[in-house]
């Protein structure tokens, strides 16, 4: 496979920012909205509170199944047309979500929202994987994470700051502008990444084959495997955020603020991996995170059963947790990507629709059984991050630490 170069004109820092705001309209999307589920679910009249989630979960559920098309899209077309039929789509569902006044249409809403938005996590990962290899791309793929971490951190607050002034519509307004603003970026500076030569036609047998491709390659698909259960824990304790923060510790419009702290630390663990997966390695880094993620949320499901988490406490273990987890999501998405260059878009796409699909049915699970305490999804946690290491383990042939293939890109 041949390895892109970026334009002159487009250095590494735009092209690490350009490429996180892409990515980042799938966070925007859920982030943002999570101070107003309250509002939203007593203006549609939604009786049951845990099904205020909804929003959230149709919308990865739409995210999830679109990048199927988008992947193999994006090996035909290349990878700047794709990402502007998917904002077109995902800017057009955010205006509709706006006009809507009952639950079923702003789920539909939803849904469509998160089919336009499957482009943007395509996209980001393919121009990632046709500039860089091998812990290089590590390295980009962790600023990338950090720059894109940075959307939890603001989107939670602004979301309350909008609701504090305006109608909970606006924030979907708020959503579509900020897509405007990354559609005419891209189409004012973004190059085309993908090489003439490595384009696929966008054909049936072609399709098949790269989707052959991906789910022949065993340590590819266990890495994509493990990275979506540990994605299912996230979405597990994103969903009933707001219930936790705002409601079971009583912090109300405060619950931004606390959310940022804990996408902070994420974002933190993503730069701190962009320093030291050159020196360590992926699976050093990746692998002691894993071990070191189930060991604290078995403890987090002691506390929890004993009914020993004040506020306190609970950010003192979920702050450690979540860093670790910013240390795998990371390093496993590099560790899936790595031996599939020459049919990136296509290996981005049955990676993003198993870890958002997998990932968010195995969250709702999760999110569906919170019942005021945190004990499920501290559990949800220790399960799931051990069934992520059974498929480290299958990708590596039972050890860990060190790589048990050899790449072919």
């Amino acid at each position: 496979m041949k390895i892109a170069k970026l334009n002159p004109s487009v250095n590494r820092i735009e092209f690490i920012g350009l490429a996180a705001l892409i990515m980042a309209l799938n966070a925007l999307a859920i982030d943002v909205m999570l101070p107003a589920l309250p509002m939203i679910g007593e203006a549609m009249h939604v009786e049951a509170e845990n099904h205020r989630q909804f929003i959230v979960t149709f919308f990865l559920i739409g995210f999830g199944f679109s990048q199927l098309f988008f992947g193999p899209l994006c090996d035909a077309i290349g990878r700047r047309a794709t990402f502007l039929v998917g904002v077109t789509i995902y800017i057009a569902a955010a205006i509709g979500g706006a006009m809507t006044t009952e639950l079923n249409a702003m789920l539909a809403m939803r849904v469509i929202q998160g089919l336009g938005a499957g482009a943007s996590r395509v996209v980001a990962l393919s121009m990632v994987r046709d500039c860089f290899g091998g812990r290089a791309m590590a390295e980009v793929m962790s600023l990338i994470m950090m720059v894109f971490m940075i959307m939890p951190v603001l989107a939670p607050t602004f979301g309350q700051l909008i609701i504090m002034f305006g109608p909970w519509q606006y924030i979907y307004f708020a959503m579509a502008l900020i897509a405007i603003a990354a559609a005419a970026w891209t189409i004012l500076r973004l190059p085309e990444t993908l090489a003439e030569e490595n384009r696929r036609a966008f054909r049936p047998k072609i399709i098949v084959e790269g989707f052959a491709i991906v789910f022949s390659n065993r340590p590819a698909l266990a890495y994509g495997l493990a990275n979506m259960v540990a994605l299912g824990a996230l979405f597990g304790f994103l969903a009933p955020s707001q219930q936790i923060y705002g409601e079971l510790y009583g912090l109300g419009p405060w619950f931004p603020a606390a959310f940022a702290a804990i996408a902070t630390v994420m974002s933190l663990a993503s730069f701190i991996n962009s320093r030291m997966v050159g020196r360590f390695g992926m699976r050093k880094l990746s692998h002691s995170a894993l071990i070191g993620f189930i060991a604290l949320s078995l403890l987090w499901s002691i506390l929890a059963y004993l009914n020993a988490l004040p506020l306190w406490a609970f950010m003192a273990i979920q702050a450690p947790v979540m860093f670790l987890f910013g240390l795998m999501g990371t390093n496993f998405n590099s560790l899936s990507m790595e031996p599939l260059g020459r049919v990136a878009g296509t290996a981005a796409s049955v990676f993003g629709f198993m870890q958002t699909v997998g990932g968010a049915l195995l969250g709702t699970v999760i999110g569906q059984a919170y019942n005021g305490s945190v004990l499920p999804i501290a559990l949800g946690y220790v399960i799931l991050g051990s069934i992520s290491l059974c498929f480290v383990l299958i990708a590596e042939k039972g050890k860990l630490f060190k790589a048990q293939f050899d790449p072919i890109s």
